[in-house]
């Protein structure tokens, strides 16, 4: 009786945190269908685009070199306050994404709530390896997957009803009761204290009260609403001490007040009377977080990006890289070298030797480092090429052709787990589907400008629909596969850690992946543009439009597509060949 109340709380629990993998998922790709009216609230122009990459690259660059600590977090504090503090972080870089006035505090919130929904994966993953045997480990680890990959189709659909309806800023407003809801059905999972535990402890209210004020005086100096802000005497609560700037609004009165109601919730926590049962847990954080290698977490964001910065900041109509590569290459050696130093001397080092040293563990992180590569070239460059062919003035149009790719992922992640309910079939399975995807994207690289819009007889779909679909299920049946080899791998105590390494991993594969093919793209299509002649040479008549120099266009933008699909193509092809020869058993050789 026992065992069957064990086991439904083990599914209750793992369906609110996969709810909760569903609401951040949803939330990484709602920006791009957002990003147009972001710019227009902040008054950016079209002209400096280039400003607001950090608000994608910086949510995905800062939760990466943090999620090894939070799989540490999780292996040594418990998985529910740290997932209840991942959706805690999540929730307030919503808030703070929600009501910013400059990008600067918009880069900020983005990239605390890409900390606190990252950090999610890696512990309802491992709450997976907590409540499941590895016989029957698939499944579960294949619906967590998928809810994972449902995200990125929810995301731009939810996201463009809601800029439509309401505005951008209520896309982030709605993750509060969303991020509430996830938290309260979670903690409800759990069995409830009875006895002597309950009773032990004083209820903290001095905590309590200092909590609610400075969350209260932090959204008021946030949202700053017109009535107090412009009152005669409430508004010098709002006359922020740094008159200009980005964070200006984070020197005001009220928002000061905040702070220190907040520091003096913290410095309560820490010392409370050992009879008062802490709000938060500050003192063991405050140890673990001394036990953990934060250095290695500085240097290995460095490094990474130093590697972004050498890509992202190229002038791509004259070279690949970037002119200070010379410097950030080095550099980022050096950063490396630095890490690999700080991990053989560090007490908890950030990359434990022990995860990374069966070879189905290390396998596992090599090739979802390779599957992050050809998905995230894939979601970038479908969209483009559809509104570089039939829909050049409709997102919605564009949105609808990657939605064939986007469906297929989350259902490819489920047939995976399902393919892969009984050990030792990770290899064959994930090889499979990254080959699937490999040729896939393969033909996509051949695509001609009619593509998408030829179609099979008189049937309502064509070539280019049934490749889409393919690349979703590979990339989908080979990342289930992946985290079942990884947790196989690795003893019950490093679960954690490990499946953060997986995500990691993938991260930074979709982070170098996607700069350093865009970059090699772009080159190659300002190579080409270079050799059009001027349109009045093409048109000497001097018409307003001229569709053979369009035409020539068309097939340069189309040729830097094509290299990205091939590309991606070839970084899947890789994953295939690291899944099968590194994620087989032993018995398997």
């Amino acid at each position: 009786m026992h065992a069957v109340a064990a086991d439904r709380r083990d599914r209750r629990r793992l369906a609110f945190a996969a709810t909760g993998v569903l609401v951040a998922a949803a939330d990484t790709y709602v920006v791009v269908i957002a990003l147009p009216a972001i710019m227009d609230g902040l008054g950016i122009g079209i002209d400096h685009l280039q400003q607001t990459t950090p608000i994608i690259s910086g949510y995905l660059l800062g939760y990466v070199a943090v999620l090894p600590l939070i799989g540490h977090l999780s292996d040594r504090v418990g998985r529910r306050p740290v997932l209840l503090g991942c959706l805690s972080a999540f929730a307030a870089g919503s808030l703070v994404t929600a009501t910013a006035s400059s990008l600067a505090l918009l880069v900020a919130g983005r990239a605390l709530a890409g900390l606190g929904g990252g950090g999610l994966v890696p512990v309802t993953l491992a709450l997976v390896a907590d409540g499941w045997p590895v016989e029957r480990r698939g499944l579960p680890l294949g619906v967590v997957s998928g809810v994972q990959e449902l995200g990125s189709v929810l995301g731009p659909l939810y996201g463009a009803a809601v800029v439509a309806l309401a505005g951008w800023r209520w896309i982030f407003w709605l993750n509060l009761p969303l991020t509430a809801a996830v938290a309260l059905g979670y903690s409800s999972a759990h069995p409830r204290r009875s006895g002597a535990a309950a009773r032990a402890g004083r209820r903290d209210l001095p905590g309590a009260a200092l909590l609610t004020a400075g969350l209260a005086a932090l959204v008021l100096a946030l949202v700053a609403p017109a009535p107090l802000a412009d009152g005669v005497d409430t508004g010098v609560l709002y006359a922020p001490a740094i008159a200009s700037g980005p964070w200006s609004v984070l020197t005001t009165p009220v928002a000061l007040i905040a702070f220190g109601c907040l520091v003096a919730f913290l410095a309560w926590e820490a010392s409370a009377p050992r009879s008062i049962r802490a709000l938060v847990p500050v003192r063991a954080l405050l140890r673990t977080l001394a036990a953990v290698d934060l250095a290695g977490a500085a240097l290995l964001a460095g490094a990474l990006g130093c590697v972004v910065v050498a890509f992202s900041t190229t002038d791509a109509s004259r070279q690949v890289v970037a002119p200070s590569a010379p410097l950030l290459g080095p550099a980022a050696l050096l950063l490396v070298a630095g890490l690999l130093w700080r991990q053989r001397r560090a007490p908890t080092p950030l990359l434990d030797p022990a995860v990374l040293r069966p070879r189905r563990a290390w396998g596992a992180c090599a090739a979802s480092l390779a599957i992050g590569a050809g998905l995230m070239a894939t979601l970038v460059d479908v969209p483009f090429f559809a509104r570089a062919t039939i829909f050049p003035g409709s997102q919605l149009g564009a949105a609808a052709v990657l939605l064939r790719f986007l469906v297929a992922v989350p259902a490819g992640a489920v047939l995976g787990g399902w393919l892969v309910r009984r050990p030792g079939r990770e290899a064959p399975v994930a090889a499979a589907g990254m080959l699937l995807a490999a040729a896939a994207l393969a033909a996509m690289a051949t695509w001609p400008a009619s593509a998408l819009s030829a179609h099979f007889g008189g049937l309502p779909f064509g070539a280019s629909d049934v490749e889409l679909v393919a690349a979703g299920l590979g990339f989908g049946s080979a990342i289930a596969p992946v985290n079942a080899a990884v947790l196989a791998a690795v003893p019950a105590r490093l679960h954690g850690l490990a499946t953060s390494l997986v995500v990691v991993a993938r991260s930074v594969g979709m982070l170098v992946g996607i700069s350093a093919l865009t970059a090699v793209a772009l080159h190659r299509f300002y190579l080409a543009a270079r050799r059009i002649p001027s349109p009045l040479r093409i048109c000497p008549s001097g018409e307003a439009t001229c569709p053979a120099y369009q035409r020539l266009e068309t097939a340069a933008v189309l040729r830097e597509l094509h290299t990205v699909f091939a590309g991606a193509a070839a970084c899947a092809g890789l994953g295939a060949l690291l899944a099968l020869a590194l994620l087989r058993t032993p018995d398997a050789r």
